[in-house]
């Protein structure tokens, strides 16, 4: 049944063997008809030269026995002439001789005679030929002017002789079945060699898909080019270029369960020692110290097993620009700040925004929260106490420049790049992170068609010396299509 619709499916795709084969065979059977007009054209052609000779003879020579006397036809034909004229086994023939009034001389009356004025530009003993019907039959009919030297066209006579055209059908189908017969051996064999050579032509190709089917699951090394010819060159160069992408992102994938998994057994490992202490603890003091920690520790479990389904989330997301909505990316930023406050309160850092209006850019409202969250997370993390961090949205001609600006510790130049790496962290640097909060919004970012980046900073916003790092974000302006106004008529129409 599935083979059943799959052949009725109108966009299922046929072999490249049959594709090739019905396009050759194709125009074969097209042009075949064609041949057999043509063929069955010239046959008649062929065929019918031979006996229009042999009736040009028989005009001649009925001419021959044509006297003029003052003008008038004398005609004797003996009868053994006649009969060797008439003498034809398979067709019909017939003869008269008319004078310039269209009376009967001699011969066979029942011979049709011309259209009437059909003959007057006939030139004298010249032979013509044309084709008339006779009691249902056809007939093909010779015939010439005669007239006798000195007199007028009024004295002319008029020889004609006619004959059926049996004998000529005959050689014509002959000549039609020697040319078309073979044809039926020649066709089919024809068929069979093109059958056989586009298989013989094809065998690379196959080849080549088995070398493929017989690889194992596992193996992404490139196709070797040495026996593929030419043209799947192309195609098996393509083919080994995403080879080289999947294997990359195996690669990767591979990476990132090996970090992901040493990430999570330190948190864990730290858990079952502090669960351990505890159970040897009878200090109730004690105990409650090592259950703080174990809470400590499932914070950090917690917040690292976020961040690695954020990563995922923003790897699988799968958008495109056709589907992020317009949104307002300051008051986005807005809304997020307001839920940091009091975090930032308890760390005493002065967490400000900076207010830009309007911004209006293309995106995904879930997946940019959790970006802006990071960028937050991270900056109140690095940052002592009594420090500030300050989000902003600043327009910059077809761009929004998203910006969270901190005092804390700052980032050296060569590792301003390699803190979106996943689990990179910076030497030096204070704190409990993972390693994935800037690699998210790197990831985030991509989606957006946004670029990243992290920078020391020496001098802030207002030209005051500051140390610390910036965040940048910069997104591609949405500028909607103006809306065409209606004219004064049609409004007032509408009103």
């Amino acid at each position: 049944m599935r083979n059943l619709r799959k052949k009725q499916d109108p966009d299922a795709q046929r072999s490249l063997f049959g594709e090739i084969l019905d396009w050759m065979l194709a125009p074969l059977l097209f042009v075949w008809p064609i041949s057999i007009a043509f063929t069955h054209y010239f046959a008649n052609s062929v065929a019918g030269f031979p006996y229009d000779q042999s009736l040009r003879e028989h005009v001649s020579a009925i001419a021959r026995q044509i006297d003029f006397d003052r003008g008038y036809p004398q005609f004797a034909l003996p009868g053994t002439a006649q009969l060797y004229l008439r003498s034809d086994e398979i067709d019909n023939v017939y003869f008269h001789l008319l004078d310039g009034d269209g009376v009967l001389v001699a011969g066979d009356p029942e011979l049709p005679s011309p259209v009437a004025g059909s003959l007057l530009n006939s030139e004298h003993g010249e032979v013509h030929f044309r084709d008339d019907e006779f009691s249902g039959q056809t007939l093909r009919v010779a015939y010439m002017y005669l007239s006798a030297p000195g007199e007028s066209s009024e004295r002319r006579v008029l020889i004609e002789v006619g004959e059926t055209t049996e004998k000529r059908s005959q050689l014509a189908n002959k000549i039609i079945a020697s040319v078309i017969l073979p044809q039926f051996v020649i066709i089919p064999l024809a068929v069979v060699l093109v059958w056989f050579g586009l298989s013989q032509g094809l065998r690379p190709l196959t080849r080549l898909r088995n070398r493929i089917e017989a690889r194992r699951e596992a193996d992404l090394s490139p196709i070797s080019l040495g026996r593929v010819p030419e043209e799947l060159r192309p195609l098996t160069e393509a083919f080994n270029s995403m080879l080289a992408r999947m294997q990359h992102n195996v690669d990767a994938q591979r990476r990132f369960i090996a970090n992901a998994a040493h990430q999570m057994r330190t948190p864990l490992t730290g858990l079952k020692t502090q669960a351990q202490l505890a159970m040897r603890e009878s200090d109730p003091a004690e105990v409650r110290h090592a259950l703080r920690q174990i809470l400590s520790g499932v914070d950090r479990a917690a917040h690292l097993v976020d961040q690695l389904l954020a990563l995922a989330r923003a790897e699988a997301s799968g958008l495109s620009p056709q589907t992020l909505q317009p949104l307002d990316l300051d008051q986005l930023l807005h809304e997020i700040v307001e839920t940091w406050v009091m975090q930032a309160l308890e760390k005493r850092i002065d967490l400000g925004y900076e207010p830009a209006g309007a911004v209006p850019i293309l995106g995904n409202t879930f997946l940019l929260r959790e970006m802006i969250n990071n960028l937050l997370d991270n900056a109140l993390r690095y940052t002592p106490a009594g420090g500030r961090v300050t989000a902003r949205v600043v327009k910059q001609g077809d761009f929004a420049l998203l910006e969270i600006e901190d005092n804390g510790s700052g980032i050296a130049d060569d590792d301003s790049q390699k803190v979106f790496d996943r689990f990179y962290r910076a030497e030096g640097r204070d704190g409990e992170g993972s390693g994935l909060g800037l690699a998210i919004v790197r990831e985030i970012a991509e989606v957006h068609q946004a670029a990243a980046s992290l920078r020391p900073l020496t001098i802030n916003a207002s030209g005051e010396e500051q140390h610390g790092c910036i965040a940048r974000i910069v997104f591609p302006l949405h500028r909607p299509p103006p809306r065409l106004a209606l004219p004064e008529a049609v409004r007032s129409g509408y009103a």
